[in-house]
């Protein structure tokens, strides 16, 4: 089998093509391709079928596990491909690692090192440390080794790398929500909130970190079954929300606000909602295009997207 990899702009990346055995596999064609040109490593790589000229239609991107031949129409002698290059890649595992990193450090720093208010402007002397935010400290670095444990011991990822620019993006998101957050709540001028309304915070934002741990084993089991491919969730809350990890991360952090009432932990935690909000309707309306009744096929239940009835 001949095959044509062309540029978007229609210019042949290799020229004359490449020419493989009609059993070769589309990771097979992706592994031709880096040995032609050494720069372009697999995960680098997005290969789609091009389309007709004026076409508005998203182009049909080339699974790595799939036989060529499968994209060729019955046509064996001759397929033409489309390259982007994706850029640098990372590993998903180095990129949720130094995203988590960053908060996990800076937040002691707030916290232990009272001479880094004066570079603040802050002269005065240090108060004593409230309860709140002792069990603040604690609870955030909880919550940021226990997602770097999940990144490397229970989350299975669907793509194994990422953009190098990402590592850059997602750092600043969370290392100055990080700083921003453990600079209010550790100021020597920091007011408590009363005992109970901490108590209360605390316990249920720890009763929301312990269940998105759990759904989290729910989503590594669901994704090492067999079969592979996109699963209907169950269990848990996943019988209620299609997406109850976000579910139970937005709750983790209004349980945190809640026990600190900071408007820098607020305003983390609605910028964090709407971005899970917007991951949780494409899954949803991914499954639910995937399992629709037809076919045989199971249908996607009705539930709720991300959060349940009752907020």
């Amino acid at each position: 089998m001949k095959v044509l990899v062309t540029t978007r702009s229609g210019r042949e990346l290799i020229k004359g093509g490449l020419n493989l055995t009609d059993s070769a596999s589309v990771a097979d064609l992706q592994d031709a391709i880096h040995k032609r040109t050494k720069k372009f490593y697999p995960s680098r790589q997005r290969l789609t079928l091009p389309l007709p000229p004026g076409s508005k239609q998203r182009p049909t991107v080339l699974n790595y596990k799939k036989n060529l031949k499968e994209y060729t129409d019955g046509n064996t002698d001759e397929l033409t491909v489309v390259f982007k290059d994706l850029g640098t890649q990372v590993n998903y595992s180095t990129l949720f690692f130094f995203e988590y990193l960053g908060p996990l450090l800076l937040y002691p720093v707030f916290y232990y090192y009272y001479p880094v208010y004066n570079f603040f402007g802050y002269k005065g002397e240090r108060a004593t440390i409230h309860p709140a935010q002792t069990y603040a400290l604690y609870y955030w670095c909880f919550h940021y080794f226990k997602r770097i444990m999940e990144t490397f011991f229970v989350h299975r990822f669907s793509h194994a790398t990422s953009p190098l620019s990402n590592v850059f993006r997602n750092c600043a998101y969370y290392w100055t929500f990080g700083a921003w957050i453990a600079y209010y709540v550790n100021h020597p001028l920091y007011t408590p909130v009363s005992d109970l309304q901490m108590k209360i915070g605390f316990a249920f934002g720890v009763l929301c970190q312990v269940s998105n741990f759990y759904c989290h084993i729910l989503l590594r089991n669901l994704r090492s079954s067999e079969g592979g491919g996109y699963q209907i969730p169950r269990g848990f809350l996943f019988n209620v929300v299609t997406c109850a990890n976000y579910t139970t991360e937005i709750y983790q952090w209004l349980g945190f606000n809640v026990a600190t009432q900071t408007v820098a932990g607020y305003v983390f935690m609605a910028v964090a909602a709407a971005i899970m909000t917007n991951w949780a309707l494409a899954k949803h309306r991914r499954l639910k295009k995937l399992f629709d009744g037809k076919d045989g096929r199971p249908r996607y239940p009705r539930r709720w997207v991300i959060l349940p009835p009752f907020l």
